[in-house]
């Protein structure tokens, strides 16, 4: 028992390791909630803004008078170790659990008090100094603190996953570039339609995510608003008159967000409805990314038997029985990931869609999940980014010759010799096996040098004139 010291709750006495600076209540949770296996301590963004929201409630309650000095410049001290990446371990709650996240709020109250009363001189556990509740928690509930400690995470998450993403954007627009005179076939529902470059298709790739860069954006801008100082149901009850615009003005101060308070925090402290939107964002992006991730296996199957217009690197052997066989891994990675997004955001709508009352319970889920998102696709991102997009080449020569003898060509004759006939042709050349070319010269409906500035490929690339 010597490694051990004892803490009391309502529930009683419970022993807690001696040199943790987590409590009981933290110890609970560790004791009750063996649920994903993912600690808050794998989430140091989300750590990051719980001492954020302390940090912030210490300074107000001492600009109010509630907090004297030097307690307060001590627990703000304990919130920059936190925020500098100090004690994260401290952390080991699940992030999935019961009790609308009173237990991860409490772990923060918890941890933050035992570095200050150890700046103090103080042993762990020795709370008549300063208290988890009495002094960290102060004109505060789980239910202002803890959502507003999540969309601080966020709000820094959203960062790195913007980044990323602009990142992936520039190396498909480099490889747009790189491409730019590649002639191949364009394809509609896996058919042959009409010409284009390789250059075309990549850069309409960056243009299909770079929309996604402000859709993220725009929607984490939900999350500057938030309900400090609405303590349990958004009443404000037990925080002092002033608290909630004073509280949201430090937070500014401190994270560098816009961050203000909401204007009803009745309203706001159930209200989940910022995470369903910023949620639905991430799934438009894994919609669109994994699509991608699709058109590239595409392009680079074969290599004998496929379209093998694209080479992607080769990352590791594909297969144990078939020699030489090497697969398109990172693609395939990066639609899987793709298809959890969609998933966690399905259960993002259905934790909000529970709540009740005045309050939405189901916040740990709902965090857990758009926060497992952001680091799965920024994860993602930067894997497609760096082990697969800068290092894809064109089959060039193959692109051109499926361009010249595809049916495809025949498209670009029909305002010259009318859609009815171009059937004909196009029929005649499929049934034969002979070239659109050839049929429209043997037939003697074009001359050789009308038809050649008709079907040259680059005059298709673009609008023109007859």
């Amino acid at each position: 028992m010597e490694n051990f010291r004892k803490e009391s709750d309502l529930l009683g006495e419970l022993n807690v390791p001696i040199d943790a600076y987590y409590g009981v209540q933290t110890q609970r949770a560790i004791d009750n909630f063996k649920i994903s296996g993912q600690l808050l301590s794998s989430y140091p963004y989300f750590i990051k803004g719980l001492a954020f929201v302390k940090k912030a409630a210490a300074k107000t309650n001492y600009e109010l008078g509630l907090l004297d000095e030097s307690l307060y410049f001590t627990i703000a001290a304990a919130c920059d170790d936190i925020i500098a990446g100090k004690f994260h371990e401290q952390f080991p709650v699940d992030m999935i659990q019961g009790g609308a996240g009173t237990s991860i709020n409490m772990n923060a109250n918890e941890v933050i008090a035992n570095i200050v009363l150890e700046k103090l001189g103080k042993n762990k556990g020795e709370y008549e100094f300063c208290s988890p509740n009495d002094h960290i928690n102060l004109s505060q509930s789980t239910n202002d603190a803890y959502p507003t400690a999540i969309k601080m995470g966020l709000l820094q998450m959203n960062e790195g996953l913007a980044d990323r993403l602009q990142k992936i954007v520039s190396a498909f627009r480099a490889k747009g570039e790189e491409f730019q005179d590649v002639i191949k076939m364009g394809r509609t529902q896996l058919q042959d339609a009409v010409p284009m470059t390789l250059g075309q298709e990549f850069e309409a790739y960056a243009a299909n995510l770079e929309e996604d860069i402000s859709k993220l954006n725009n929607n984490a801008d939900l999350f500057v608003e938030v309900n400090m100082g609405a303590t349990a149901i958004g009443t404000g009850l037990n925080a002092p008159v002033g608290y909630a615009d004073l509280c949201a003005k430090n937070l500014a101060r401190i994270t560098g967000f816009p961050i203000v308070s909401a204007p009803n925090l009745v309203e706001a402290t159930p209200d989940t409805g910022s995470y369903v939107i910023y949620s639905s964002a991430m799934k438009r992006l894994a919609v669109k990314l994994s699509k991608i991730c699709n058109d590239l296996r595409l392009l680079s199957s074969g290599p004998r038997a496929g379209l093998f217009e694209i080479n992607l690197p080769p990352m590791q052997p594909g297969s144990s029985i078939m020699p030489g066989k090497v697969n398109p891994v990172i693609p395939e990675v990066v639609n899987q990931v793709c298809f959890k997004v969609i998933g966690n955001d399905l259960t993002v709508t259905f934790a909000a869609e529970a709540g009740q009352l005045q309050l939405n319970v189901m916040e740990p889920v709902l965090s857990h999940a758009i926060m497992e998102n952001i680091n799965f696709l920024s994860n993602a991102l930067d894997t497609l980014r760096e082990k697969c997009i800068v290092g894809i080449t064109a089959n060039k020569e193959v692109c051109l010759n499926m361009v010249k003898h595809s049916i495809g060509i025949v498209t670009a004759l029909n305002p010259y010799i009318g859609y009815k006939q171009s059937t004909q042709i196009a029929k005649e050349a499929l049934e034969s096996g002979n070239s659109v070319y050839n049929l429209v010269l043997q037939k003697g409906i074009l001359s050789q040098e009308k038809l050649d500035e008709i079907l040259d490929p680059k005059n298709m690339l673009k609008p023109h004139n007859k």
